[in-house]
């Protein structure tokens, strides 16, 4: 970006604006008008633009230049831009009007924003470019959960006439296969990504905060305007005892085992324990999971718990809810773990997967004054500020909703709130939440205990999978399909689903509940005959009427 003195300060509205890409167009319109130092568009939902420019500027260029890339302006207000704060010096030419921490999902949507909207960004990243997700977490896992998956259809008898068999399992090729898938899209979806955009600048390293806009990283200091914490988070490992002086997996290393162990116990019954100890199981390693809460799946609806834990036992997968680890041995090649009350389990190989705490720690964010949860979160406001006003923080080091889309979501929303000043808020009431466990879990919104808990009086509806007629047809009726109605509005408040493509059909259920969608309006609205989606509207029809007794078109 063009850097000098500028002395004039331009609002102008902007008409005509309806998506992301528009922003760029304007942006970049602007900034061709000659005496134009900085041009801004804090989203194209606000309709208006920001100018810094050199008093020589005919402001009528301005409209010509918006005008000429499809757009309306009109000068608003020309005012003196305002003076920085006594005591703080922005960065000059060599520096960056953002830096981001963490070259992960967060950190490369914050970024790519930033150049986006015509500023100059930095990316400093300590550990494997492109984070969580593609290296250790969502790609490797659902990589090896499809695979197992199709291993285990290959010995199941649903269609009569047809018989096939498992075969031969080399778990050493499967992993190879899914370490060169990693390996693939972390360079073409984020080395080759970060290639495109010469806005963006790679930086490695670890990097301290000193205060006064300015971090060091590996001893050398940059300088910046704004700044976005994006550090992600790491497998916590609850202090037991014993725990620390034994061998145990995280995820990281139970998605990389080149052996299958004969058997497994899984610390942890949420999201990533149930993932990888069904892909376990299916490989054939004898698997346990024990869950300190009372039921496994512990934060979702109690019927989803109750549905997959039926299913996962089906496949000879063992829990133990309500079990208090008192102490954690390893000795002549296993692990042995002791319960408050006395009760012992035993296996060769033992995953930690009690959850993620975000990464904090060596950056000295309380030296400089940003402050930290119970957890070591980064706390921010809804629009993603730390208590300091120009930093802040997206993705797992919020210690919020620790998905790759919602980080993405949050990188962008921070780099424009920062950038713009758009003042966009974080929005986290609709997220849908996917657990690839075959069959799969996804919800979205409250469950019902969650909505008396907020005072809402609800009427719920309980489809079994097995009144699907695409269900019916696939020879496969696992599961379940529950929806939470407000009673009194007739909106959507949440939906919760087991099913083989659960994560493929909570979607409309999303848009119901972010756009206020009511149960009347889905209803009438015509869904695909012989698709799980369906379900949905079999569902809302079930607040009403007893589905069994329907026929296929009763919708």
């Amino acid at each position: 970006m063009k850097k000098s003195n500028p002395t004039l300060q331009i609002e102008l509205d902007v008409q005509g604006m309806t998506c992301d890409s528009c922003v760029l167009h304007v942006t970049n319109a602007l900034q061709s008008v000659s005496g134009v130092e900085q041009a801004q568009v804090p989203g194209w939902q606000s309709g208006k633009a920001i100018v810094l420019a050199t008093p020589e500027l005919n402001l009528e260029s301005l409209n010509a230049a918006v005008a000429q890339a499809g757009y309306r302006a009109n000068v608003r207000a020309t005012q003196k831009p305002s003076e920085t704060p006594k005591g703080e010096q922005m960065p000059d030419s060599s520096d960056f009007d953002l830096i981001v921490l963490g070259g992960g999902s967060a950190g490369f949507a914050a970024a790519i924003k930033a150049s986006e909207l015509g500023f100059r960004a930095a990316i400093v990243n300590a550990g494997t470019l492109g984070g969580t997700c593609v290296n250790i977490g969502c790609v490797p896992s659902k990589a090896l959960i499809r695979a197992m998956e199709s291993f285990h259809s290959a010995g199941q008898r649903r269609f009569d006439g047809i018989q096939t068999l498992s075969g031969h399992l080399n778990w050493g090729q499967v992993i190879a296969q899914k370490d060169a898938l990693v390996a693939e899209l972390r360079q073409s979806k984020y080395a080759d990504v970060l290639a495109s955009h010469p806005n963006i600048t790679l930086i490695e390293g670890h990097a301290q905060l000193s205060g006064d806009h300015s971090l060091l990283v590996d001893e050398k200091t940059f300088r910046y305007r704004k700044l976005i914490l994006a550090t992600g988070a790491s497998p916590w490992i609850p202090p037991i005892p014993g725990l620390a002086e034994t061998p145990y997996l995280t995820s990281t290393q139970a998605l990389s085992l080149t052996e299958l162990p004969r058997s497994l116990i899984v610390l942890g019954a949420n999201a990533v324990g149930l993932e990888i100890a069904q892909v376990y199981a299916r490989a054939g390693s004898h698997v346990t999971v024990v869950e300190l809460l009372p039921r496994i799946a512990p934060f979702e609806d109690e019927a989803v718990s109750t549905a997959l834990q039926s299913e996962l036992e089906s496949e000879g997968l063992r829990f133990f809810a309500n079990f208090k680890t008192a102490r954690v041995e390893h000795q002549s090649a296993r692990f042995s773990l002791t319960a408050e009350d006395g009760a012992a389990l035993s296996a060769e190989q033992l995953l930690i997967a009690t959850g993620r705490r975000p990464n904090t720690a060596g950056m000295k964010l309380s030296e400089v004054g940003i402050s930290l949860g119970k957890r070591s979160e980064v706390l921010v406001n809804e629009h993603l500020q730390t208590s300091l006003p120009d930093v802040y923080a997206a993705g797992d080091v919020t210690g919020r909703d620790m998905f790759v889309y919602v980080a993405a979501y949050a990188g962008q929303l921070a780099a424009e709130n920062a950038l713009t000043g758009a003042g966009r808020v974080y929005d986290a009431s609709y997220i849908p939440r996917v657990t690839f466990t075959d069959p799969q879990v996804a919800s979205a919104g409250l469950t019902e205990s969650q909505a008396h808990e907020q005072g809402y009086t609800t009427k719920t509806s309980l489809l079994p999978m097995k009144h699907v007629p695409r269900a019916l047809a696939a020879r496969d009726t696992r599961g379940l399909v529950k929806l939470v109605v407000n009673a009194e509005t007739g909106h959507l408040l949440g939906a919760h689903i087991v099913a083989p493509e659960a994560g493929e059909m909570i979607q409309p259920a999303v848009l119901a509940i972010r756009f206020g969608i009511s149960v009347q309006q889905l209803r009438e609205t015509m869904f695909p005959y012989l698709t799980n989606a369906e379900a949905l509207k079999l569902a809302v029809l079930g607040l009403e009427k007893d589905v069994s007794q329907l026929s296929c078109c009763a919708g």
